[in-house]
């Protein structure tokens, strides 16, 4: 799961606690707003540190930083509730949804990201709401209605706007694809948590998942570690995107999620591209084009009109 990867599955997940958890005080005040924001900011940050790395350590090695240091920032989570972890049929499970929700999504982002700015793959994140809904309907039986239709269709369109762009003159139509895919990825796996391992809590299965893809992963990313020197930039960058993006934020997620309800903790999906698409631009010197804005605002208009049909 996500960075921002993770807020559909945490979302979905039967085991977030309910809205009653909700503090009147808090959402009232300053702290609800300043925690969707910061956490927007961490995550939006995820495809810039991807975008920075990725060109030095490969998209598999990349990913395996992630995974390794995201599950060892959760594993407390994980040997609090280790009681509800035992047998293999469950951690059968686990790998699997790793797989899917993980280990796949993070190897197609780290991809898209050594070919197309972090704006980029910030934007085709968001499809994961859609996503989760489509995969829903598709295979599962879920209804999807007509707001939610039109929905779809608007963020299929904003896609399609976003691929047919160029940066510095180069197409970046794969790289969109292959975020597409990510999403795509992770409305399966949205669906798979929320039907497959209801009564878990999520944030150990989060570790688990995370776990279970980084021993996934780990031959892969073994055979193709880079032979050259790494520059400190990208350790540094490896470091955060692990440490700080997928495990820190999860934290502060499902925290957040314990005390507004999932329902309002993920507003923070709209946050994401917004500042995955400014880090880039102040930080990297990377292009806001017309074709980013259109697309963006046609892809987040959608996920908005899905989440007010939803409820």
């Amino acid at each position: 799961m996500r960075s921002p990867e993770l807020a559909a599955t945490v979302a979905a997940n039967g085991s977030a606690p309910a809205p009653a958890a909700v503090d009147d005080t808090a959402r009232a005040g300053w702290r609800t707003p300043l925690e969707l924001t910061v956490l927007g900011a961490i995550w939006g940050g995820s495809f810039l540190f991807m975008r920075v790395a990725a060109k030095d350590f490969g998209a598999l090695p990349l990913v395996e930083m992630r995974l390794g240091l995201g599950a060892l920032i959760l594993l407390p989570f994980l040997w609090k509730a280790r009681e509800s972890f035992r047998g293999a049929k469950i951690w059968a499970k686990l790998a699997l949804i790793g797989l899917i929700n993980s280990a796949l999504p993070f190897a197609l982002f780290a991809w898209a990201a050594q070919r197309a700015p972090a704006g980029i793959g910030a934007i085709t994140n968001s499809m994961a709401v859609l996503f989760t809904a489509l995969v829903g309907f598709l295979f599962f039986g879920e209804k999807i209605g007509i707001q939610r239709g039109i929905a779809l269709l608007a963020g299929f369109a904003g896609v399609v706007v976003l691929a047919s762009g160029k940066t510095a003159g180069a197409s970046i139509g794969w790289a969109v694809a292959a975020g597409c895919a990510a999403a795509f990825l992770y409305g399966i796996g949205a669906n798979l948590v929320r039907r497959q391992l209801t009564g878990l809590p999520a944030a150990a299965v989060a570790a688990a998942t995370l776990g279970c893809s980084a021993l996934l992963t780990l031959p892969f990313a073994v055979a193709t570690w880079p032979a050259h020197a790494i520059p400190a930039k990208s350790w540094l960058s490896a470091s955060m995107l692990g440490v700080l993006c997928t495990g820190i934020a999860f934290v502060m997620y499902y925290r957040l999620i314990q005390r507004i309800g999932a329902g309002r903790a993920v507003a923070v999906t709209y946050l994401v591209p917004l500042f995955g698409v400014a880090w880039g631009w102040m930080l990297l010197g990377e292009p806001l084009t017309i074709t980013m804005l259109i697309a963006g605002a046609l892809i987040l208009g959608s996920v908005a009109m899905s989440q007010r049909a939803a409820k």
